[in-house]
């Protein structure tokens, strides 16, 4: 006799919080690509340390 509960593995599977966390992931990376490249063209004098620095910051700012 069931009690409500239920085997998991008897559902069929869904990609779809995978392809969330997958599209997430990537636009983060897309952001922080297109950050860098923009940096780059506005501030070219700007030194790596410093450009390293404003990444990160950007970085824990998206999360």
């Amino acid at each position: 006799m069931s009690d409500g509960n239920f085997n998991r593995a008897l559902l069929p599977s869904t990609p779809y919080r995978s392809g969330l966390k997958a599209g997430e992931q990537r636009a983060m990376q897309k952001a922080e690509e297109t950050f860098r490249i923009l940096l780059k063209e506005k501030f070219p004098t700007m030194t790596d340390e410093e450009l390293e620095t404003l990444q990160v910051e950007f970085r824990k700012r998206l999360k």
